[in-house]
């Protein structure tokens, strides 16, 4: 247990907190919720930065922090689907979050060929969670700020985080897609198979 392993632990606990909140019906709810999301995020950008420069990054590290990132992200669409079920906030919602689970099955069957590296982290996916977070954000809170239609600019945030979701999983993909197009030669057996994983 290192400082940046704690954080996504703390990003984890978060995730029942805020959902809770979520359901509370109180004037306060909207910035409670908002704060808990936020504090999330930051934390999602800080056990990185942390981790690399106290030099404390690890293998559980490495498992843990995507875990935290994905359950905040899908907790907090959902709450926001469930709150406002039209077209406009379910097709990105839906969008952002089978791109989380592809990418999710892409890199660990990567990992299990032993070329995880071929779809690390790019700079579009950095954006991509700036864009997001900043959407989720601003859907929760809901409320105007001033002049400022705060919903509306974060669903206009969300679909722009949609089309960035959509553009940086085709770059892994095309990372990925010389390992995926190649065929298996006669004789050899699926690499589950080999290693005892059941076939899903």
């Amino acid at each position: 247990m290192n400082i940046p392993n704690t954080l996504s632990w703390i990003r984890i606990v978060i995730v029942p907190v805020f959902i809770g909140v979520f359901y509370i019906e109180r004037p306060w709810t909207n910035e409670l919720v908002t704060g808990l999301f936020a504090a999330a995020a930051i934390t999602d950008w800080l056990d990185g930065y942390l981790a690399r420069r106290l030099n404390q990054t690890s293998a559980f590290g490495a498992f843990l922090d995507p875990v935290a990132d994905k359950l905040v992200v899908a907790a907090a669409l959902v709450l926001l689907v469930q709150a406002d079920p039209r077209a406009q906030v379910t097709v990105p919602a839906i969008i952002i979050i089978g791109r989380e689970i592809a990418i999710s099955a892409l890199r660990e069957w990567m990992a299990m060929l032993g070329q995880r590296g071929s779809v690390a982290v790019v700079y579009m996916g950095k954006i991509k969670t700036v864009v997001q977070m900043l959407a989720i954000s601003l859907l929760l809170y809901r409320d105007d700020v001033g002049p400022l239609p705060t919903y509306d600019i974060g669903l206009f945030c969300l679909y722009g985080a949609a089309v960035l979701t959509l553009w940086s999983m085709a770059i892994y993909l095309k990372a990925a897609w010389p390992l995926m197009a190649m065929e298996v030669p006669d004789g050899h057996t699926d690499q589950r198979q080999q290693t005892g994983t059941p076939k899903r």
